[in-house]
């Protein structure tokens, strides 16, 4: 049989193929994005579940006329192979390589870049408007996944998107997870549709013999505005219809003609619709789809024998034990995660103690807002999220937490570099506005030991509490129990120069110090925010030089506090050492 992907060159190649065809290539690169992750890591089920789909998508419409765009991006493996990148793989999330998510500047096709979710339907909300105002005549398509539907800023789109006269599609790619399980009300929703195959089987074929037909089409237009008690009973995808939005679906997103003939349709229609394709994640490789949450995003694996469960502890496994053993001793304890716990740690935690776990979705800004309602009413939550995803909460933990100064405690996971993930995961903004915020006490940990003892303090903390940590194995540096857990720690003390610094990078001055056979001091500074000036100024007398290093951008930064302070002490051989003003690779 003749290799289709072999002699793949862009998507104009695909409007000329047959359904059995497109079928074959969808099988070709969902083979070659197994062999090719296998070997350089990257996401794999979410992108195993979306080949027929994008390769459907490139069939019927035409990018980058028309625009696709891709909600977070880390299912968008088969677009780039479409337009022109496959010979790239080998390059995935290197250096100066492929970008894991979509790139602007890699490829015209590439329309939005998103590492966060649910941006899809309101950035093409932007997109239909303004090519409705400058007379291009074209489709916008979000593709948005069902697990992105729990966040607010979904809805805010949805609510304003039946105004939008443009052709506005919103693919919802519905595949029963976000990372982990989808929680909440709008899955279990979606779940329901999808039970109901014998009534939209008849609606596609209702809808597709009166588009045929300029009257059958105009008829259509009329009859969708039509409302009814019995059609809000009966009728599948009403949420949808309601925000004026056309609603097709579930359409088998493994279905190739099915997909194609639903897309065909939705061109006529001439009003913003939603199609609800229904995928498997991980389709094609059986590990995959029994394990969709471990194959999410994967380092180099071996295809025939699989991933290897990791029996090394982490930072966050380190964090999820020992939450876990607070929370049997203490019922008011509660975790609280936004569609991540087994990311952070508490995969563990919510097997055995569910009653004590809450996970609310993609909803950053609900689980701070909600954690503060629950300190309110007497409880102790521990709001565990990445440091990159904190960010979409800002508001929440200035307004609801930090101003009422409620005792909810922040476990930030991922602060500092993550490595591959790239810039719109770097955890290097987190120290700069956090410590923007009155009554919020910032710490960060050396090592797992401390992050046990800040666990410890935070017990009978009655105040909004910050601890940053980062992606690491877990290691321990000492186990100091002496003194206060605010007070500065002189790890080496050198002769005349002083490295100051927290968290992660305390390892990395020792291992410098270590080289220059500790000639070089070593203090971890451990609380970020209030920076314990007093107490640090009584160590720095015995020094001339000092080496200030923090794993944050310059702007807001620990160690423009302390450079400062220690100019206003007379000392001026000072040397800051920063992340860089810019996003990060």
């Amino acid at each position: 049989m003749k290799n289709i992907l072999e002699n793949y060159k862009n998507p104009k190649q695909l409007k000329k193929m047959k359904i059995s065809d497109l079928n074959q290539l969808s099988c070709e690169i969902r083979e070659f994005i197994l062999k090719s992750v296998s070997m350089t890591g990257g996401h794999l089920s979410s992108n195993l579940g979306t080949v027929e789909l994008t390769v459907a998508l490139h069939h019927v419409f035409d990018s980058p006329k028309d625009q696709f765009l891709w909600d977070v991006g880390h299912q968008a493996y088969t677009h780039k192979i479409l337009t022109g990148r496959m010979d790239q793989f080998d390059t995935l999330r290197k250096l100066d390589g492929l970008s894991g998510f979509l790139k602007r500047s890699e490829s015209e096709h590439d329309i939005f870049e998103a590492g966060h979710s649910s941006t899809s339907i309101s950035a093409g909300l932007g997109l239909s408007l303004a090519n409705e105002k400058s007379g291009k005549e074209n489709y916008v398509l979000p593709i948005i996944g069902d697990g992105a539907l729990s966040a607010g800023l979904a809805y805010e789109a949805l609510n304003y998107a039946g105004q939008c006269k443009s052709q506005l599609i919103v693919i919802l790619n519905d595949n029963d997870m976000s990372i982990s399980n989808n929680v909440g009300s709008i899955s279990k929703y979606l779940t329901k549709i999808r039970t109901l195959k014998s009534y939209a089987k008849t609606k596609q074929y209702m809808i597709k013999k009166l588009t045929q037909t300029n009257i059958g089409l105009k008829s259509y237009r009329v009859l969708s505005k039509a409302k009814s008690s019995i059609k809000e009973l009966i009728i599948p995808g009403m949420l949808f219809e309601h925000f004026g939005l056309t609603y097709l679906g579930p359409v088998d997103g493994h279905d190739m003609k099915e997909m194609v003939k639903t897309f065909e349709i939705a061109k006529k229609l001439e009003m913003p619709v939603l199609i609800h394709v229904h995928t498997t994640k991980g389709k094609g490789y059986r590990r995959a789809e029994l394990s969709p949450d471990l194959y999410h995003g994967v380092g180099a694996f071996d295809l025939e024998s699989g991933i290897k469960s990791s029996k090394k502890e982490t930072f966050s496994s380190v964090f999820g034990n020992h939450l876990l053993e607070m929370a049997i001793e203490d019922e008011k304890i509660l975790a609280v995660t936004a569609a991540m716990p087994s990311g952070t740690g508490l995969s563990t935690f919510q097997k055995q103690l569910g009653k004590q776990f809450i996970d609310v979705g993609i909803a950053e800004q609900n689980a701070v807002t909600m954690s503060a309602g629950l300190a309110v009413g007497g409880y102790k939550p521990y709001v565990a999220i990445y440091s990159t995803f904190l960010q979409r909460a800002f508001d929440q933990i200035v307004h609801d937490v930090a101003l009422q100064n409620l005792p909810v405690t922040f476990c930030i996971d991922r602060s500092g570099i993550v490595g591959r993930d790239g810039e719109t995961h770097q955890g290097v903004f987190d120290t700069s506005f956090l410590s923007l915020i009155p009554n919020l006490t910032v710490m960060t940990p050396k090592d797992t030991f401390e992050l046990k003892q800040m666990l410890d303090f935070s017990k009978t903390f009655d105040g909004p509490l910050a601890i940053k940590y980062f992606r690491e194995n877990a290691y321990t540096i000492n186990e100091n129990t002496e003194g206060s857990i605010f007070e500065p720690e002189l790890l080496i003390k050198g002769n005349q120069t002083l490295i100051m610094t927290a968290g992660r990078m305390v390892k990395a001055a020792l291992e410098a110090s270590e080289e220059l056979d500790k000639t070089i001091g070593v203090m971890n500074i451990k609380v970020i925010k209030p920076l314990q000036i007093e107490k640090i100024m009584e160590y720095v007398v015995n020094y001339k030089n000092f080496i200030l290093v923090e794993e944050n951008v310059p702007n807001g930064s620990i160690t423009t506090l302390l450079e400062n302070s220690l100019l206003k002490k007379g000392y001026n051989n000072i040397k800051t050492m920063n992340l860089p003003d810019q996003f990060i690779e």
